[in-house]
């Protein structure tokens, strides 16, 4: 079985909910499009200021970076979005190991509680709501496991494989775009199902996964290895794409995606499927191909074929 729940359990503090009041009348969308203009000027006089800044600000680590130098990349969201040097960060050798999506703090880990997914200590939200609504698609994880890995702005920001899997279907949720940060995910209901998403459903040889990407205030763009740039333009309403077969394949700990300026990832597993790593729990650090969990022997799985 997946471990039972963990998340963040400490209460909303009165500064957590003093940071938060502000964001629900804010611009948020306007606000991202700007920060998408800026982030990408190419003039020294925006790129070196703003990049040395971040640097000092948040301790940003390049020594695992293909390219160690900060004031090298061409703008900014080059640099934010760095690929690390080859080898940085190794697969798993046992072929059963499930990787971690992404470098950043375990939000919450465990059992998908039929259509709940827990957020932090007397938060949860919808599963159906997190996929854009349709209850069908929802229903290969009902049970099942997950894990939501926030992306602080130190971090390596692009988004990797779990395990392998032939895309199967792309959905596009449009909504607002809260700070992920640890304040919101206390005291937003149902931050990540309000968010901006895009929810992208893979089939594997042990079922169903879904690898959900959580945009949020600043996050001007996500994007992703077959399509490219999704949002940026904002979606009117949910849009779905579904994927030949076999048009989209990706080897476990291959990149999936990226985001242009940090946010969260959550990745969602049928039930029976896969053996979470018991030790892992709230504000643990993880870092992206990293063990998280074991699939389960073929004989005790329990995942719905896809």
């Amino acid at each position: 079985m997946a471990p039972e729940r963990r998340c963040l359990t400490e209460p909303p503090s009165i500064a957590d909910r003093l940071k938060t009041l502000p964001l629900y009348p804010l611009p948020q969308h306007g606000i991202s499009r700007l920060v998408h203009r800026l982030t990408r000027m190419r003039a020294d006089w925006v790129r070196i200021p703003l990049t040395r800044w971040f640097v000092h600000r948040f301790g940003v680590d390049m020594s695992e970076a293909e390219e160690p130098d900060p004031l090298a990349y061409p703008c900014f969201n080059s640099f934010f979005t760095r690929p690390l040097r080859p080898g940085a960060r190794p697969l798993p050798t046992n072929p059963d190991a499930v990787c971690c999506p992404a470098d950043g703090i375990v939000s919450a880990t465990g059992r998908i509680d039929d259509d709940r997914i827990i957020q932090a200590k007397g938060h949860d939200y919808s599963l159906t709501a997190l996929l854009g609504g349709d209850e069908e698609r929802a229903a290969a994880f009902r049970d099942g496991g997950f894990i939501t890995v926030y992306l602080s702005p130190r971090d390596y920001h692009r988004v990797h494989m779990p395990l392998t899997g032939v895309l199967r279907e792309t959905v596009h949720v449009p909504g607002r775009l809260f700070s992920v940060g640890r304040h919101t995910v206390k005291t937003i209901p149902g931050l990540f199902a309000r968010n901006e998403r895009i929810a992208c459903l893979f089939r594997t040889r042990s079922g169903p996964m879904a690898v959900v990407l959580v945009g949020a205030i600043n996050v001007a763009s996500i994007e992703t290895v077959w399509a490219g740039e999704i949002t940026p333009p904002r979606a009117r309403g949910v849009r779905a794409r579904s994927h030949p077969a076999d048009a989209v394949r990706l080897e476990r700990g291959a990149e999936l995606g990226r985001f242009n300026m940090g946010s969260t990832a959550i990745v969602l597993f049928g039930p029976g499927m896969v053996d979470l790593d018991p030790t892992l729990d709230a504000d643990c650090r993880v870092q992206v191909r990293q063990g998280i969990g074991m699939l389960r022997p073929e004989g005790a799985r329990r995942g719905r074929s896809d």
